[in-house]
């Protein structure tokens, strides 16, 4: 059975794979699966054994993202950050956009080159699949919504 370290890594690298910095991976993995709704920055650094500097980089990157929030409990004298709520939904709905940037680029090709039959071939599937992406991955997640338990905040 994994431990939580080999866990809060594993999501370390696997949303480094997703664009996003290891150690803001690294806090993903923490906040998935510390029994406390939240934490603080001073926390995580002790947790994940990074430097301040670091952590401020990688929670600003989540924060921006829209994958975490900052709060202050009350009468907390720290931030604290926890997921957002549908974080996952969220950091989809955030890569869809993807879709139509992926498709443009897949035009721009077309336009360039010619009458080839083997680049345009490339060029229009991918046009055409993340043209199909972009037009259906919002259905999904529209019926995902309608199937998510209400009463589960993330």
């Amino acid at each position: 059975m994994a431990s939580a370290e080999e866990f809060v890594e594993s999501a370390g690298l696997y949303f480094e794979r997703l664009g996003l910095s290891r150690t803001a991976g690294r806090v993903v993995g923490v906040l998935l699966i510390d029994s406390e709704d939240s934490v603080d920055a001073p926390g995580l650094c002790e947790r994940l054994g990074v430097a301040k500097s670091s952590m401020s980089v990688a929670l600003g990157q989540l924060e921006r993202g829209g994958l975490v929030e900052r709060f202050r409990p009350p009468r907390g004298r720290r931030d604290h950050y926890r997921l957002t709520e549908d974080v996952f939904g969220r950091a989809f709905r955030a890569k869809m956009a993807e879709f139509s940037a992926f498709a443009r680029l897949a035009e721009q090709g077309l336009a360039v080159v010619g009458d080839n039959p083997e680049s345009r071939a490339r060029l229009e599937l991918m046009r055409d699949m993340y043209g199909f992406m972009g037009r259906e991955f919002p259905k999904l997640l529209d019926r995902w919504d309608g199937e998510r338990r209400p009463d589960r905040r993330l």
